[in-house]
C-alpha cells in the first residue's frame, strides 16, 4: 500500500520570524517553503514531523507584547 505524500503544512499565516528565520504559521524556513514542490515524499514527511517542535520552540522563546496584563500595568 502506497502512502500519500504529506500535504503542505502551510496555514496561510506567512510571516517569517526574524530571530529563527522560520514562518510563524507553518514553521518552515524560506528555503523549505520554496523547495516544497521539489522535495521527495520522504523529505516532506521528515520535515512535517519536525515542525511541531519548531513551532513550540518559537512560541516558548517569543516574548509576549501587549495584551490585557500590559494595559493594566500601564494604568497602575
Amino acid at each position: 500500500m502506497d502512502e500519500t505524500p504529506p500535504d503542505s503544512p502551510c496555514i496561510k499565516v506567512c510571516v517569517v520570524d526574524q530571530v529563527t528565520g522560520h514562518c510563524i504559521g507553518c514553521g518552515r524556513s524560506r528555503d523549505e517553503i520554496a523547495g516544497w514542490l521539489h522535495f521527495s515524499d520522504g523529505e516532506k514527511s521528515a520535515l512535517v514531523a519536525e515542525l511541531p517542535g519548531r513551532l513550540a520552540d518559537m512560541t516558548a522563546k517569543r516574548k509576549r507584547r501587549g495584551g490585557r496584563g500590559s494595559r493594566r500595568s500601564e494604568k497602575d
